[in-house]
């Protein structure tokens, strides 16, 4: 993968990441000429969700950019022969992407080689992603503030996305976490 290919973005709910995820995206397709990409995680399982989708979905198409929105919330691997060396993609999100991989199987989350292959698959997409793209932009929420020490389901999805995080950020040229709204360099240089 190359060095620069690859920028992590987290942060909490409702943070203000995906607005800084996209107005980062379009920076660099504006001073590369690269064709912006979306591969949206997110499946309207109940009527929140929907309204989520909806109104990223508006603020891409009023953004007055050429966005092409690939649905695609489990598998990300089978993109990876979709883009360029120009393409400039959003991943949005790794939360939501390790959710449905998680619980595709019916109870298998309990199963520690389930566990790894669910892990396996999601870094062997973004890295296949990333090195056939110029830029490669992964959102994912911070969950992991209280620990969940009395919930078995929820302590081992934390500590996955915990463990992809830190994968993920060590192949990134640059991570920030936004809190409030402010993107907060974490890792690499402020060039883009």
């Amino acid at each position: 993968m190359a060095e620069s290919s690859l920028i992590f973005i987290s942060g909490g709910v409702r943070s203000g990441k995906s607005r800084f995820a996209e107005k980062l995206a379009a920076e660099i397709a504006a001073k590369t000429g690269g064709h912006l990409h979306y591969i949206a995680a997110g499946e309207a399982s109940d009527a929140e969700m929907k309204e989520r989708i909806l109104r990223h979905q508006r603020d891409r198409e009023e953004s007055g950019l050429n966005w092409k929105t690939w649905e695609k919330p489990t598998r990300l691997q089978e993109l990876a022969s979709s883009f360029t060396e120009s393409d400039i993609i959003l991943l949005d999100c790794l939360t939501t992407l390790l959710n449905n991989e998680f619980f595709s199987k019916d109870e298998q989350w309990m199963d520690y080689s389930f566990q790894q292959k669910v892990m396996k698959s999601i870094i062997g997409g973004i890295e296949q992603i990333a090195v056939k793209c110029h830029r490669l932009i992964v959102v994912s929420n911070e969950v992991l503030h209280d620990p969940p020490f009395d919930n078995d389901l929820v302590f081992i999805y934390g500590k996955m996305l915990g463990q992809l995080h830190q994968q993920i950020v060590a192949k990134a040229n640059q991570a920030f976490l936004v809190e409030a709204g402010i993107p907060i360099l974490m890792k690499g240089t402020k060039l883009v």
